[in-house]
């Protein structure tokens, strides 16, 4: 940690004022790893079932990345509690801008063993994304932390929509290069995230992490109210999280697959995956309120709902339709933001303030976790029985987020102890 970190991370300056620092900082950040996460996704399956020549293993980029998500969430979360956010998320990103070369390397030479590394590395930049929302409710008021974590994932917007909809034509521009097209997309994502690492480290001075230690956090409204009764725990957090990335990644990492198989092309699969990234983010404003405002649980229980509707709307929607596989995708990415910012939520508030960041990395290892496993097992159920029983099985498992949570409810105690 640098001389100029320990002089930011004195209480000099008011705490209102460096965490409106931080979320400008932030959200410039994201919307540069918000194109770099979109552009990977949405060709990765694409490229694997290319290179391996077989579908049943399309799901495997993204169990691979989603696997070096896992390991850089907990690398990312202990590099952030012993020096900082500013530290850990620029060691990410970097990780993942390494990650998006080797891939592009790997389809120029055409060399397998080299894709399948590269991806679990690239995979970093997925977790690090991720964990960056956690910096925005480091020195967030507890009854505003929803809103907190809604701010960063509405910059992802940005980027992550124009990320698919860029797919064409890097890969026009890839092909021009004498790189596979389908690898173009990669190329973005290394620059896009070299990009947001730099922003962040040399940007977000003084680190949130740090100074929350040595400032005092503010009081007041966020002990009592409907927001904080209905505050869950760390593992109704960690659940609501897991369930809805395992739904998530399964369903959406088999749509290209599915409509390229029916003969759709990729400005048709770029437009449906845009539409999906920005039902993931773009919905946060509101999100944050209502999760603030009428609770964890409540919103956390709407989560597992809307996936079981995008499920649904999926397994029946025509081979031919772009249209309703775009409506089953924008319910997909809804379900998903609804999960992701109650759970938030809930970890924050109750995770201990001197291992916070510590408890977040695991948490998103866990999450990691299930969604390497959502992206393995697409693959296989999409072979053996197809896209509308993949959807099915993923809309049920959704609504197990509502037993659990509802259970978490009644046991905790009407305040937490979050800060």
């Amino acid at each position: 940690m640098t001389s100029t970190d320990h002089t930011a991370s004195t209480p000099t300056a008011p705490r209102r004022a460096v965490q409106k620092h931080t979320l400008a900082v932030v959200m410039a950040s994201q919307v540069f790893s918000g194109a770099g996460l979109a552009a990977g996704i949405t060709v990765g399956a694409l490229l694997a079932e290319d290179m391996l020549d077989t579908t049943s293993l399309s799901g495997l980029p993204s169990a691979l990345f989603t696997a070096g998500s896992a390991a850089t969430a907990v690398l990312v979360g202990r590099l952030s509690q012993r020096l900082g956010r500013r530290t850990g998320l620029a060691t990410g990103y970097a990780a993942g801008a390494a990650g998006g070369a080797g891939v592009v390397l790997a389809a120029t030479l055409d060399n397998v063993l080299l894709l399948l590394a590269s991806l679990l590395v690239y995979g970093a930049g997925t977790a690090t994304n991720l964990q960056a929302r956690y910096a925005g409710t480091d020195l967030a008021a507890p009854d505003r932390r929803g809103r907190a974590v809604s701010t960063i994932l509405v910059a992802t917007t940005l980027g992550a929509v124009a990320g698919p909809n860029l797919v064409a034509p890097t890969g026009t521009l890839a092909e021009q290069w004498g790189i596979p097209a389908l690898a173009g997309p990669f190329a973005l994502a290394t620059i896009a995230y070299g990009i947001a690492g730099t922003i962040l480290f040399l940007l977000l001075r003084p680190d949130p992490l740090l100074y929350s230690r040595t400032s005092p956090a503010p009081s007041g409204s966020a002990a009592t109210g409907r927001g904080r009764r209905f505050a869950g725990s760390v593992t109704a957090g960690a659940v609501t999280m897991v369930l809805t990335q395992l739904v998530m990644v399964a369903v959406m990492t088999m749509t290209p697959v599915h409509m390229h198989a029916h003969g759709h092309d990729l400005h048709a699969t770029g437009l449906v995956i845009a539409v999906h990234i920005g039902a993931m983010y773009l919905p946060a404003p509101i999100t944050g309120i209502l999760v603030d405002r009428i609770g964890r649980i409540p919103v956390a229980v709407a989560s597992g709902t809307t996936l079981l509707a995008a499920g649904i709307v999926a397994a029946t929607a025509p081979d031919d339709s772009v249209a309703l596989l775009t409506v089953a995708l924008a319910l997909l990415g809804l379900g998903w933001n609804l999960g992701l910012v109650s759970g938030t939520a809930m970890i924050t508030d109750n995770a201990h303030p001197d291992t916070r960041a510590k408890t977040q990395g695991t948490v998103d290892l866990c999450v990691a976790l299930a969604g390497a496993g959502g992206g393995i097992a697409s693959g296989v159920i999409m072979t053996a029985a197809g896209y509308t029983t993949l959807s099915i099985i993923g809309g049920i498992l959704a609504l197990a987020v509502i037993p659990f949570v509802a259970t978490s409810a009644r046991r905790s105690p009407a305040a937490t102890t979050g800060i």
